[in-house]
């Protein structure tokens, strides 16, 4: 694989940066899985802020090394600001200061398969199960998924997605979401809403890369609703980390720009520049890239950098940003995920592990109806649902639908509806 690397190429992992050192380390634990993964390429890391080494250390450590070409990946969940804005900034920014380095950029990790089949392994781990050997359904169970939150809408709807996604492999009783940040509904509210819906196992499951304050917020909060609520209990999922299979989701990103083949009409890079000629950009300037921490002319210098992660440097920006900035804004950690791309998820279960139901379904046929309408259903793995299609025998449901249910559960509807003087379905009683 690594002989497909451009000639004296390097690879950088560009993060966010934490207040929490544990998260620093972490984050390296992915470096340290990226490099196993490509032994003969250097493979450095860096963030934009709070934590050492900033991305222009790593940049030069490559350098260092003798690097010329530089394919940079956002460790980031999703693309939001800092994905589609500072990251290309800095990269961009330091680029035109070597003047002879290559420099490509790709996508953030979004929803690819290896990412769902990580966070699902994470959870079915939580619950004591084997994910290469799951069960049919944990249909006595809710899952709480935990986002960053944002104001950005489209990041938000990206966890709503996973969410949805998950909840169908794994086929839980009930899933919703639940965010940390800055929308709706918070971790506390919106367990507590839950609740309600009388599930005696909740799985609280947040969709983080590493730990940090949020996450240790997350995990206090539920200690609390736990204690307070002793009849139910409450499995906390952790972290994705280094799993395996975020690791194999780097290693995607880093041959799609390798290859050439990154998906969708314009790359995070693309757009960053032409949205900085067109002057759309807020860069945020408290970023790494304004200064380098090994630049002494530039009034920080390395050691200095090591005790104080404020970034309260000399803003000086070799793009012409004509822009009066405000540092005191707020800053979206999230990472929210523009789909300009296709995901194509199909999770019909191709994530290495099989999900035999036992179910007598018909897969793929197709019903001629004499009436002139020929269709087909596509086999849906939870037919059997409580609060799924079964609701509806009774209603009319088309019969190419109704051929898809075990008769035990035709049978048992059946009798619902007899024993209901309404004769309506089980889920209109």
């Amino acid at each position: 694989m690594t002989n497909k690397l451009a000639a004296n190429a390097g690879i950088m992992i560009c993060g966010h940066g934490s207040r929490d050192k544990d998260a620093e380390r972490e984050f390296g634990l992915v470096a340290k899985g990226l490099k196993e993964r490509f032994p003969d390429v250097p493979v450095e890391y860096g963030f934009l802020e709070f934590s050492a080494p900033n991305i222009h250390m790593g940049l030069n450590r490559l350098i260092k090394q003798g690097v010329e070409h530089i394919y940079a990946v956002p460790g980031m969940l999703f693309a939001a600001t800092h994905a589609k804005n500072d990251i290309p900034s800095v990269l961009t920014t330091f680029a035109e200061k070597q003047g002879n380095v290559g420099m490509t950029y790709g996508r953030e990790l979004g929803l690819q398969d290896d990412m769902i089949d990580a966070f699902q392994a994470r959870i079915y781990e939580s619950l004591g199960l084997d994910a290469e050997n799951p069960p049919e359904n944990l249909y006595d169970t809710m899952l709480v998924v935990v986002g960053r939150g944002t104001s950005d809408t489209g990041a938000n709807a990206e966890a709503a997605k996973l969410t949805r996604i998950v909840n169908e492999n794994m086929g839980f009783g009930w899933a919703d979401t639940v965010y940390s940040g800055v929308t709706y509904p918070s971790v506390g509210v919106g367990l507590e809403k839950l609740m309600k819906l009388g599930f005696k196992r909740i799985v609280v499951a947040p969709y983080f890369l590493f730990t940090g304050r949020l996450i240790k917020r997350i995990q206090g909060y539920v200690d609390k609703v736990a204690a307070e609520n002793p009849g139910i209990e409450f499995v906390q999922t952790p972290y994705l980390n280094d799993h395996p299979k975020v690791i194999d989701a780097f290693e995607n990103r880093v041959m799609e720009i390798v290859n050439g083949d990154e998906l969708g009409e314009e790359s995070l890079m693309a757009s960053f520049k032409r949205r900085l000629a067109a002057g759309e950009i807020d860069v945020h300037h408290h970023h790494a890239e304004f200064v380098d921490p090994e630049d002494d002319t530039q009034g920080a210098s390395q050691a200095d950098y090591s005790h104080d992660h404020s970034h309260s440097h000399d803003h000086s920006h070799s793009h012409d940003h004509s822009h009066s900035h405000d540092h005191s804004h707020s800053h979206d950690h999230s990472h929210s995920h523009d789909h300009g791309h296709s995901h194509d998820h199909n999770h019909s279960h191709s994530h290495g592990h099989s999900h035999s139901h036992g179910h007598s379904h018909s897969h793929g046929h197709s019903h001629s109806h004499g009436d002139g309408h020929q269709h087909s259903h596509g086999v849906y793995q939870h037919i059997s649902h409580p609060l799924g299609p079964r609701t509806m025998i009774g209603e009319g449901v088309c019969c190419c639908f109704m051929s898809q249910f075990p008769d035990e559960l035709l049978e048992e509807e059946k009798a619902k509806i007899e024993g209901d003087c309404t004769k309506t379905a089980f889920a209109h009683k």
